[in-house]
């Protein structure tokens, strides 16, 4: 179980606050949109509640059943799905699942052949990742993410790159998948945050 808890979160860069005076509970088995147009600051606050920049000013805290878990600690309790997220290219596809795996454990023991088969790419098992188009790139962050066995999964812009059927393929990842986790999905379509229990519009705490 756990438990995450902004209290009066404000992040500024400069003179701009990008959110102000943010207040907000999230627990294990609930999903929370993240809504706002291009550049309001949704990938901003997702990099804050990961712990990879700071608030500028409240508290994040996270809540475990064995007490708070220090803020250097986080990143071993999530994973995350972002367009800005890079991937080691010069890896083939099974050896970057299998580096990848030797940080996070994977969901329900899931064989890096059975996650090739669910991303589709079954005929690309040894090519290298510089060889990907983008939706392939896109299946692939979203699978790593989705399958790795943690209690908070970041998804930024999660259908970006992929056609229609990705799209539904993405959906049902997430019906079947989501789990008793924690679920956060930082959008402006709303195909992508339809399922999500919770809704926080970014221009209300500017």
């Amino acid at each position: 179980m756990l438990k995450i808890q902004l209290q009066e979160a404000s992040k500024r860069f400069q003179y701009e606050w990008i959110f102000k005076n943010l207040s907000l509970q999230l627990k294990s088995g609930e999903s929370l949109a993240i809504t706002g147009g291009n550049g309001s600051g949704k990938s901003t606050l997702l990099k804050c509640l990961s712990g990879v920049i700071p608030i500028t000013s409240g508290k994040i805290n996270w809540d475990s059943q064995n007490g708070l878990i220090p803020e250097s600690e986080w990143y071993q309790h999530l994973s995350i799905s972002a367009p800005y997220l890079e991937l080691p290219e010069e890896f083939s596809l099974r050896e970057l699942i299998q580096f990848h795996f030797n940080f996070k454990k994977p969901l329900n023991g899931i064989t890096p052949d059975e996650l090739i088969e669910i991303l589709y790419l079954d005929q690309h098992s040894s090519k290298p990742i510089s060889q990907f188009s983008s939706g392939m790139k896109q299946r692939l962050k979203l699978g790593l993410a989705i399958f790795s066995d943690v209690p908070l999964v970041l998804l930024d812009e999660p259908t970006s790159n992929l056609d229609k059927k990705g799209i539904i393929w993405y959906a049902d990842l997430i019906q079947k998948f989501q789990y008793n986790r924690i679920l956060i999905v930082c959008s402006n379509e709303p195909r992508e945050y339809e399922f999500c229990l919770h809704k926080l519009a970014l221009e209300d705490f500017k």
